[in-house]
């Protein structure tokens, strides 16, 4: 069955990343994954719209995405910029980086408060949260693309050291809090 989302964040949050990682955590489950960002003249602050793509059998198609079955929203500002009725179907699932879980007109909604984990645990670049480990935790879980084993397996793809322990920590804490 394929499946596929929406990501939509802002330049400097990490949202192309975490397609990455989500693919990647995927992938160490034996799934086909495509993560294809979306890219423009996007600035630090702009929104940037990323997607994954998932399967159980290779993929073939390599066109954009048209009917996601939920989107990933890196701050909840985003919503008031974009209509999400315009971008996904009516039945989707939402899951936003929030303390406060939003109304969406009768969506199942999810929410995290990936900015608050990221500040919590120094996780900031030019005075910006970097929010793409909690959300694709959050995510992984909310949308059951992978095991947080394997989003921790994945995230030594994309970081070292240090700087892997605090994000492996963000995706735990982000994995125990989505609700």
């Amino acid at each position: 069955m394929l499946r596929e989302l929406l990501i939509l964040s802002r330049g400097g949050q990490g949202g192309v990343t975490a397609s990455r990682i989500l693919a990647s955590a995927a992938a160490l489950e034996g799934r086909w994954a495509q993560a294809i960002p979306e890219f423009g003249a996007e600035r630090r602050g702009a929104i940037v719209r990323s997607y994954l793509r998932l399967s159980d059998k290779r993929i073939l198609r390599h066109s954009s995405v048209r009917r996601p079955e939920g989107v990933v929203v890196f701050s909840s500002r985003i919503l008031e910029l974009i209509d999400v009725d315009k971008v996904i179907p009516v039945d989707s699932t939402v899951l936003v980086n929030s303390s406060v879980r939003p109304r969406l007109g009768g969506r199942v909604v999810y929410s995290v408060d990936a900015t608050g984990i990221a500040l919590k645990l120094g996780l900031v670049i030019a005075g910006w949260p970097v929010v793409n480990t909690a959300m694709a935790s959050a995510a992984a879980r909310v949308f059951n693309i992978a095991s947080l084993d394997s989003i921790v397996g994945a995230l030594g793809e994309y970081f070292r050291g240090k700087l892997l322990e605090v994000n492996v920590e963000a995706a735990k804490i982000a994995w125990g809090e989505v609700a």
